[in-house]
């Protein structure tokens, strides 16, 4: 599937900043994380970059409209479990098995509440975060309040990862990633 397509479709069910900026940054940290491991970066953020395809339009159908939405770009069944797993426990029923799966459920509200610490930070950025300033923002539950701790707890613990990794490792691909999500960003 060509990016264009996934794009596309992203567009046409969402509409907000909010939640292509969130798409967007999910592609990116989800390619990182798959350079990391050697495996298929487009693959991995094309599902990072649809996860919450139908979320702005269908918010309370929430992974359940997702698979009818996919297959107007003849997305693949490994596509669509992806995408419906990273929500396991809260709206969807359909568990992260596969590594890649897991990562993603593990990271989707760490970006949010990573790039709501970055936007409090004098630079704006999360290239001079420190993991240290983040573990202080999770641990405060009024900051940021609609990124899921639990979830996030969660997500280390199915990934066999201590918290402290989860949060390092998805601090620094949002680092490395960041000048690429700006500018896919200014793009749409």
């Amino acid at each position: 599937m060509e990016r264009e397509l996934a794009i596309d479709l992203l567009k046409k069910y969402n509409e907000e900043e909010f939640h292509l900026r969130h798409a967007i940054t999910v592609e990116h940290v989800m390619m990182e994380f798959a350079k990391q491991n050697g495996e298929d970066e487009k693959f991995w953020g094309l599902v990072g970059l649809l996860h919450d395809v139908d979320y702005e339009k269908y918010p309370d159908e929430h992974c359940k409209k997702a698979p009818e939405l996919l297959k107007e770009i003849d997305a693949s069944e490994d596509m669509v479990h992806a995408i419906c797993s990273h929500a396991y426990g809260s709206c969807s029923d359909v568990e992260p098995v596969k590594e890649m799966e897991k990562i993603l459920y593990a990271v989707d509200e760490l970006t949010g509440l990573i790039w709501a610490a970055a936007k409090m930070r004098p630079s704006k950025s999360t290239k001079d975060m420190e993991v240290s300033s983040l573990k202080k923002k999770f641990k405060d539950k009024k900051f940021a309040a609609g990124c899921s701790r639990d979830v996030i707890t969660k997500g280390a613990e199915i990934l066999g990862w201590e918290l402290t990794e989860l949060l390092e490792k998805t601090l620094e691909a949002m680092k490395a990633q960041e000048d690429n999500i700006e500018k896919e960003v200014n793009a749409l």
